[in-house]
């Protein structure tokens, strides 16, 4: 995850010189080939240095994958980010699905990762073919930093509060729900589950609750949905109200990281360092949410600590109103 945040910076700039589109292949590439070292890795250093490379690759890929998926909003006319990060929803469920299959046959590590990376870079060859050319978002003449200004970092702690508190679901509902609540392993298991899938729902209908609402009224109200969530999985008398209170958590964060990173873009003629800061930002919520929550459970008990969780997501909805698009952009 480190790796992941530090790229996103370069990934920016790099970007804004020669576009999306020859960085997509860069990452996606790097990314699939980054697996291999990971399943052959035979100690801790050589494990740490292989994810590294895995996620300064991912970061790479992060970034410009959401640049050209703007780049590809503007020639549309019509938003569609939020429907591109459902298909990383879902995406992450099939993979957690698939990977858990092949640990049951019996597949070893390196064979899985391996056909994996194979897969992954074939993938990425044949997507990259019907990509727009790089010169749909490259700006040779802009900045490659984004300045620091008071809006973009608003929309920056609106993400960072949003992909905090979903770090903290996707590390912590199963431990709360088992440790808290006495549930089951499977039943535990199932929390996550409800998030994760009600999260993929609610970015396919993203775009047009956008289009109908409203950036604004779209963030601050799936915030507040968010936040009343969180509030419903920790004050529930049982392991079935907390698995409902997550699956409306999912819900309202659902369209909330892709509304914060096309509000960046608005923000600048240079989209790439832009949607980087508010990435890498955003990014830095999901590194910090499970560790901190970990700090305060030990202090005061996980119940109280996910307390911050539904804090961040109201505070998220108090600043809702930092991704109004600029006028030239409505």
């Amino acid at each position: 995850m480190l790796g992941l945040v530090v790229s996103q910076v370069g990934a920016g700039a790099i970007v804004a010189r020669l576009g999306s589109r020859p960085l997509v292949l860069v990452g996606a590439l790097g990314y699939a080939a980054g697996l291999v070292p990971v399943g052959l890795s035979t100690s801790f250093g050589a494990l740490a240095l292989s994810l590294g490379l895995v996620g300064f690759a991912n970061g790479v890929l992060d970034v410009s994958m959401n640049v050209h998926g703007l780049a590809v909003e503007r020639h549309l006319k019509r938003p569609i980010l939020a429907t591109l990060h459902a298909a990383f929803s879902f995406g992450a469920l099939a993979g957690a699905a698939f990977g858990g299959a092949v640990a049951a046959a019996g597949v070893g590590v390196e064979e899985h990762l391996t056909s994996a990376a194979v897969l992954g870079a074939l993938v990425a060859v044949v997507a990259f073919l019907g990509l727009l050319p790089a010169s749909a978002d490259a700006s040779p003449e802009g900045p490659a930093v984004a300045r620091p200004t008071r809006a973009l970092a608003v929309i920056g702690l609106f993400a960072f509060c949003v992909l905090l508190s979903e770090g903290a679901v996707n590390d912590w509902s199963a431990v709360y729900l088992e440790g808290e609540l006495d549930a089951s392993d499977g039943v535990a298991a199932v929390g996550l589950a409800a998030f994760s899938l009600t999260m993929g729902m609610g970015r396919l209908a993203g775009d047009r609750m956008s289009l109908a609402l409203g950036p604004v009224r779209l963030a601050r109200g799936g915030a507040a949905l968010a936040a009343t969530g969180m509030t419903i999985a920790l004050a529930g008398g049982g392991p079935a109200a907390a698995i409902a209170g997550f699956a409306v958590m999912g819900l309202g964060l659902a369209a909330l990281f892709p509304i914060a990173l096309r509000a960046a873009a608005e923000r600048t003629g240079t989209p790439g360092p832009a949607v980087a800061a508010v990435s890498a930002t955003g990014y830095l919520g999901l590194l910090a949410g499970p560790p901190l929550v970990g700090l305060l459970s030990d202090a005061v008990g996980l119940r109280a600590a996910l307390v911050l969780v539904a804090g961040l997501c109201a505070a998220a909805a108090v600043l809702a109103g930092g991704v109004r698009a600029p006028v030239r952009s409505r």
